[in-house]
């Protein structure tokens, strides 16, 4: 019996439960998207503004174009995916493809030629976020696809993320030990130059081994899933018709852009956490990484629980709980700071900052599980509409709102940063101006709470629950059995 079948039934991919070791491979993915987007590209920021001296609004900027390209990348590449007929199934052949383009993007962003001035600077990291946010685009879209064709049970659906979360924090852990006990060591630390390139080109064999891995290990899996139906059209004559197909359904609506509005809201808050920890908190590198360990320990905490809640509340409201738990720790340390009431620094800021990283971490662990698993529904309420499976293009919104977190957030950063006055080329001990500090602890709390606060109010008309998802799910399993319901 092949991986799609079920006793008794006739091949639904969607009904069938994958094994732990394929969870597992399938999980060594989001390294990519974790290990590589989420946290080695943040240092991005602060290596081009504070080490080399480019502007935060040319930094932006660069980071912002390569993010319009994406625009167009991940709807294309969807599509492509989706359509793909092969002997390697629809989804794997655009992630193998992906792999040495991901770790050479990876590699040159973090090194730039020695003397480059401003202008051949800014066009390097253009070209540089160009290359690996296209290539990233190549694997992730037909990933996260590939997670939703392996289940259509409500709560198995979280599972399968879980197990891809999990995976990917893992990524995280060892990108945070290359950076901060490898390259970016005492005395310079953050500000140590010659530790940048290595960083990267460490980082990219990192991310080339899992996705290797993550390939091989779904391959017989991904081959056997349904090819999709054949059709004579070209790709770009049936795209357009493809995406106006899928923002016709008001769920898609709804999850695109409050994720986007959310991520955003994240990333705004993570591109901006380096400056605020060195210079509002006066914290070294030792301790970031203290702190970021507490995060991901509250992630992982979170993580697990996502489904668990799933059984008592809608995963709406389990993506509303987390958002709730950020915006608390962006708006109770900032606003005490900012108002003078506690303005603790060094080793008497690390307890309460302890204590914030952790709900930051469960907050996070459940946005990041909720979201996919409701895209996946939303895609099922799609074939019932419509009659053709999209994953591909639904979760293109999802990877263009992860990488918007990075690219709309690295630049509201960087234009924050220069209108408030931080110096470039700043070292740990310099003195800013108190009036640029608390313009930084506006942009990285506040601001991003407030931006979240709007992708929470989009989420409110979400109407796919529990019973309404199982009633799509067995009609559809009606239609794929020729049964009427």
């Amino acid at each position: 019996m092949s991986a799609v079948e079920t006793a008794g039934a006739t091949p639904v991919a969607a009904a069938f439960k994958p094994p732990i070791h394929v969870k597992f491979a399938y999980g060594l993915g989001q390294a990519v998207q974790s290990g590589g987007f989420d946290v080695a590209l943040p240092f991005t920021f602060f290596y081009y503004t504070q080490v080399l001296g480019l502007s935060g609004i040319l930094t932006g900027i660069a980071v912002g174009l390569s993010l319009c390209v994406d625009a167009i990348m991940d709807p294309l590449v969807g599509s492509i995916s989706d359509n793909i007929r092969s002997r390697f199934g629809r989804r794997l052949p655009l992630m193998v493809l992906s792999i040495p383009l991901v770790a050479l993007g990876f590699g040159l962003i973090f090194s730039p030629p020695q003397g480059l001035d401003h202008t051949m600077l800014f066009l390097w990291l253009l070209g540089a976020s160009l290359l690996a946010r296209g290539a990233t685009s190549l694997f992730n879209v037909p990933f996260i696809a590939l997670g939703a064709e392996m289940s259509d049970g409500y709560i198995e659906r979280s599972r399968i993320v879980v197990w891809r979360t999990l995976i990917g924090l893992a990524s995280v852990v060892g990108v945070i030990l290359l950076a901060y006990n490898v390259f970016l060591v005492p005395p310079k630390e953050l500000f140590r130059l010659e530790g940048y390139p290595p960083f990267g080109w460490s980082v990219a064999a990192l991310l080339t081994v899992c996705m290797v891995l993550c390939c091989a290990g779904v391959a017989r899996y991904a081959m056997s899933l349904p090819q999709a139906d054949t059709t004579e059209r070209t790709m770009l004559s049936r795209l357009p018709g493809e995406v106006k197909e899928i923002f016709s359904n008001k769920s898609f609506r709804i999850l695109l852009f409050s994720c986007l509005l959310i991520m955003v809201a994240i990333g705004v808050n993570g591109t901006t956490g380096a400056h605020h920890n060195t210079f509002v908190w006066k914290i070294g590198t030792e301790e970031i990484k203290l702190l970021t360990f507490v995060l991901l320990i509250g992630t992982v905490i979170g993580v697990p629980m996502a489904p668990a809640l799933s059984r008592w509340f809608e995963k709406r409201s389990v993506v509303m709980i987390g958002v709730s738990l950020l915006n608390l720790v962006w708006l109770v340390m900032p606003i005490l700071w900012v108002s003078g009431l506690f303005r603790p620094s060094g080793p008497a800021a690390m307890p309460p900052l302890f204590a914030m990283m952790l709900v930051a971490g469960f907050g996070i662990g459940l946005v990041l599980v909720a979201f996919p698993a409701m895209m996946a529904d939303a895609a099922d309420e799609h074939e019932l509409r419509f009659g053709h499976r999209r994953e591909g293009l639904y979760f293109s919104g999802i990877t263009f709102a992860a990488k918007a977190a990075s690219g709309i957030g690295v630049l509201l950063a960087g234009i924050g940063l220069d209108l408030m006055g931080m110096p470039a080329k700043a070292t740990a001990d310099i003195v800013v101006e108190p009036e640029a500090l608390i313009r930084l602890v506006l942009v990285h709390g506040p601001l991003a709470a407030a931006i979240s606060c709007v992708g929470v109010a989009l989420l409110w008309p979400y109407a796919i629950s529990r019973p309404v998802h199982d009633e799509i799910s067995l009609k559809l399993r009606a239609r794929h059995e020729g049964r009427q319901v």
